[in-house]
């Protein structure tokens, strides 16, 4: 059954409270929107990811509603008590530490239940990281993906960026600062030297955005060690790899992985240096593609 809902403005059809997303700044406190603020001092209560840095906000824009912990440990206990009080008519406005909720955090789970309990569920827009990263990049920008945190341990990271290798769209995606150079050299062996942006501090005094090749930042690095979370915008497949033909379709996806490697031997490159590219190519470990064409 199609569930719709109507403008905000529009009155619901049950005596239910509002879920509102509201959006507040990912550093520059001169980012949060009049709207913001309004409707943080309107609703019964604000649940915030982290209070203690939520607090700092509304204490900065005078803002005395309740605060209530909602995060990723509590979600479940918490999550529940905040649909019961919508459905007793609370309105309630769900915060992230900074930035848009429901983006990579639990509040996903809350506008997921409260859809599913007819509870009407209203944006207030405000600043997001990795958009902001995306229109400074450089890169394209009329087709994209959001990928979330890349995983942490090796295996799951080989296999994330394969699943990701023939994505023709730019992709956007957060990093730490310790994970940071072990994930672009993971890049870099799976999808080979393309185009990136390293963007960091997004509206705050020290922003910085490093462009360049995946080696070339990963030397930018070097002498500047990884400081505070990253934004990285990455360029797709299709714009990096020269892999797509006139028809759209990947010149190599009909070829062995013997064939593959023999193609490039035949443009003169050595054996070696073909594996290397076949696995770029195919988004492979290189020690794997080896292996395969060695036996």
């Amino acid at each position: 059954m199609i569930q719709i809902q109507k403008s905000f403005k529009d009155q619901a059809d049950n005596d239910y409270g509002i879920l509102y997303l509201v959006g507040t700044p990912i550093g520059n406190l001169e980012d949060m929107t009049y709207r913001a603020i309004r409707t943080l001092k309107e609703v019964q209560l604000i649940a915030a990811e982290d209070t203690r840095q939520t607090r700092k906000l509304l204490t900065h824009f005078e803002i005395a509603t309740r605060l209530v912990s909602y995060h990723e440990h509590n979600k479940q206990a918490s999550g529940s008590e905040l649909i019961r009080l919508l459905i007793e008519g609370q309105s309630i406005a769900l915060v992230s530490d900074a930035g848009l909720p429901a983006v990579s955090d639990p509040g996903a789970d809350l506008v997921k239940d409260a859809v599913e309990a007819g509870i009407k569920v209203v944006p207030i827009p405000g600043a997001n990281a990795a958009l902001s990263a995306l229109i400074i990049s450089g890169l394209p920008t009329d087709r994209f993906m959001f990928t979330g945190f890349p995983p942490r341990d090796k295996k799951p990271l080989a296999e994330w960026l394969t699943r990701l290798s023939r994505q023709e769209g730019t992709l956007m995606m957060y990093e730490s600062p310790h994970r940071l150079k072990k994930t672009l050299d993971a890049m870099l062996e799976h999808w080979g030297d393309r185009r990136i942006a390293m963007v960091r501090e997004l509206t705050k005094r020290h922003e910085e955005a490093a462009r360049g090749s995946i080696s070339e930042c990963l030397a930018f690095l070097e002498e500047n060690p990884p400081l505070g979370e990253y934004c990285l915008i990455i360029e797709g497949a299709a714009a990096g790899s020269g892999d797509a033909g006139d028809n759209g379709e990947i010149w190599w996806t009909t070829l062995g992985l013997e064939e593959h490697v023999a193609h490039y031997e035949n443009e003169g490159i050595d054996r070696k240096e073909a594996i290397k590219k076949a696995a770029q190519d195919r988004g492979l470990p290189k020690r794997e593609v080896y292996n395969a064409v060695n036996r």
